[in-house]
């Protein structure tokens, strides 16, 4: 089952630009921003009507339908089902304490805010584009970004805010010539000092189950699924 606390810190560290509640469901909007912050979420109980009415607003929006569905949420998985919805990207919600990390070498990397240019091309050449930037930019919690290097070449980086104690990576990215060498591990160790540092006392993420190399990289650093979820979407017809 998902805590809930940590799907609060993933929300706070990687906010949508807009979130209103709508019956039973928290609709959101984020223009190019990627599904975890476009998707609507079940927050109550599932009914026909309040299903007729989100996706009413999706319609009225000139959106194709999205939902996040989470552990737990069988009922609302199948109602969707049921009505022509796909189901797509299923992901982990992986945390360890930060104790199961190595301290970081100042060789591999370092700290910053707000991000770099070079920071931006790694994130770039990676699929993670202005968008996403503009939501690292805009979240209010405790941040930073994080750059790893090869000697001094800088070829890695990503991005880490604090909720509640818990410290959320999001958007890490490794330069492709850089891969497999070790770097992303690395760069979770400065991940995890600058957490300590800032008052945290855990780490997490989010990784799609079709990564397994990050997923296997993750589970031998200690991680541990505490949760779960996947998206339906509906390509809804006669909107703009």
């Amino acid at each position: 089952m998902n805590r809930p606390e940590l799907l609060q810190a993933f929300e706070a560290t990687w906010p949508p630009l807009a979130r209103e509640s709508l019956g039973p469901f928290t609709y959101r909007d984020e223009a190019g921003g990627g599904s975890r912050v476009s998707a609507a979420t079940l927050d109550g109980a599932l009914t026909d009507p309040a299903l007729d009415e989100i996706e009413a607003r999706f319609a009225k929006d000139g959106r194709d339908a999205l939902f996040q569905i989470r552990s737990g949420e069988e009922d609302f998985d199948a109602a969707l089902d049921v009505r022509g919805y796909q189901m797509f990207d299923p992901a982990a919600c992986l945390m360890a304490p930060l104790g199961r990390f190595a301290p970081a070498q100042a060789k591999d990397g370092y700290v910053s805010w707000p991000p770099t240019a070079i920071q931006r091309e790694i994130w770039a050449e990676g699929g993670i584009g202005s968008s996403r930037v503009e939501i690292m930019l805009r979240t209010r919690a405790p941040k930073c970004t994080l750059l790893g290097r090869l000697g001094d070449t800088p070829v890695g980086t990503g991005f880490v805010a604090i909720h509640d104690r818990i410290a959320v990576i999001h958007a890490l990215e490794i330069a492709l010539p850089a891969r497999r060498k070790g770097l992303a591990r690395r760069v979770m160790s400065i991940a995890a000092d600058w957490a300590r540092a800032n008052g945290a006392d855990s780490l997490a993420l989010q990784v799609t189950r079709a990564n397994t190399a990050a997923l296997a990289l993750y589970s031998a650093l200690g991680m541990e699924e505490v949760g779960q979820y996947h998206y339906r979407t509906k390509i809804l017809t006669g909107h703009p």
